[in-house]
């Protein structure tokens, strides 16, 4: 009798892919707002405030899914949970693309978030199943690219896009495409390799399965029992709210008004800005393992960011190219975040380890989802009536203003990293 075979590695990575193709959706949809705020502004009557409450309806309900996201998994099952994730994300992409006012466009953002939140911890579950237990880390870093291209494709095609269609058919295509790969994962996709006569690699991976049923809640009293997990709770929205803030809405109206920018331009200074985002954070996270050390990584890297940012904030007239190198660099520095997860993994027992990624996770998309409203806010504050084609034009004063939301949770996440206990890239007990 002949040993079952593992799937092929073209059908693992191509059943890999297409829940990959949610996340790439997912951020794509994160950062697209940042490219459309004088449509959107324009068409919708709103304010900055609005408008920053618009995009931030997609973090809302991201952050709420963080929790139960898990237990989906591994109670329906990726399949289910993935198609149904592009589908609903299809919905509220074609609710937003056809909103009659910012009711319906906020209800559709906060569809989308919701159901953009299961693409991670979906995808990781099939690499699970599907892949070799050697190639489950190329997944996870692999989902880092798939951010990368999401983030570029919001960017200056979007921009380009928006500019020759208008931003409602742009966003129609954008439901199509989403409701497509619903589709293909529904048809395609299964849950384990047994499920089309292979073995299945899921040993490996799903050996703390079993944990999620003693309760979430418990499980969360009990990490932020350690004071390592509850600081690294708060710290990284700090990076991750900045750069989401900046590159995923402010940065273009900033860049455009202030620098005199095409609005091309800015959006590809903005996607220069979360590529090196996104390459910073496995050379982070490679550095730190290489040197045996989490915490002067990460306060180094938040000594870099704020420096940054307050020189891209306070002074004005910067020239271009330094202002692009600025972002740049600010950009590489945050992806510093990535140690937290390892650091709050690494201060709680190993039982706990899911939960405190979780929980840090949360914190990173806690900070676009404060600041982004939060800075409008500010702007409106200090608008000064100035307008432009039905949208408000605000003055470098605003701006400063309320980027100082950004420089004053950074300068607060420094103060945080100094209580954390390092842990020398080792498990505590």
């Amino acid at each position: 009798m002949n040993a079952v075979a593992f799937p092929p590695l073209r059908l693992a990575w191509m059943i890999w892919g297409l829940g990959a193709a949610l996340y790439l959706i997912g951020f794509y949809q994160r950062v697209a707002p940042g490219v459309m705020t004088t449509e959107l502004m324009t068409d919708f009557q709103l304010n900055a405030t609005a408008l920053g409450n618009l995009s931030a309806f997609y973090f809302y309900s991201y952050v709420a899914m963080q929790v139960p996201t898990g237990l989906l998994a591994d109670h329906w099952g990726p399949r289910r949970l993935l198609a149904s994730g592009a589908s609903i994300a299809g919905l509220g992409t074609l609710l937003f693309a056809m909103a009659p006012d910012a009711l319906w466009a906020n209800l559709g953002r906060l569809l989308i978030g919701g159901s953009v939140a299961v693409a991670f911890v979906g995808m990781l579950k099939l690499a699970g199943h599907w892949l070799p237990p050697k190639q489950y880390s190329l997944a996870s870093g692999m989902a880092l690219f798939c951010c990368v291209v999401g983030a570029v494709f919001a960017g200056v095609p979007l921009r380009l896009l928006v500019d020759a269609f208008g931003w409602r058919p742009v966003m129609l295509v954008s439901a199509v495409v989403a409701f497509i790969v619903a589709l293909a994962i529904w048809l395609l996709v299964r849950d384990d390799p047994t499920e089309k006569g292979y073995a299945s690699h899921a040993i490996a991976h799903d050996d703390q399965a079993g944990h999620q049923d003693k309760g979430v809640m418990a499980g969360i009293r009990a990490v932020l029992g350690y004071r390592n997990t509850w600081l690294l709770y708060f710290i990284p929205g700090a990076g991750g709210g900045s750069v989401l803030t900046f590159a995923g809405l402010w940065g273009v109206p900033f860049l455009t008004t202030h620098y005199g920018l095409e609005k091309t331009t800015a959006a590809a200074i903005c996607s220069a800005l979360l590529v090196s985002w996104a390459i910073g954070g496995p050379v982070f996270g490679w550095l730190s393992d290489h040197l045996g050390h989490r915490k002067p990584l990460y306060l180094l890297g938040c000594v870099v960011q704020l420096a940054g940012w307050c020189v891209v904030v306070l002074v004005p007239g910067l020239p271009v190219w330094l202002l692009v190198l600025l972002l740049i660099v600010v950009g590489f520095f945050s992806g510093n975040m990535i140690i937290g997860f390892a650091f709050a993994r690494e201060s709680a027992p190993a039982r706990l380890a899911g939960t405190a990624s979780g929980l840090v996770n949360m914190g990173v998309m806690i900070g676009p989802m404060l600041l982004q409203p939060a800075v409008g806010w500010l702007l409106d504050r200090n608008w000064y009536g100035t307008m432009d084609n039905g949208a408000r034009i605000y003055g470098l004063e605003a701006y400063r203003n309320g980027f100082s939301l950004m420089l004053a949770w950074l300068a607060l996440a420094l103060v945080l990293i100094l209580f954390t206990r390092e842990t020398h890239c080792k498990q505590i007990a």
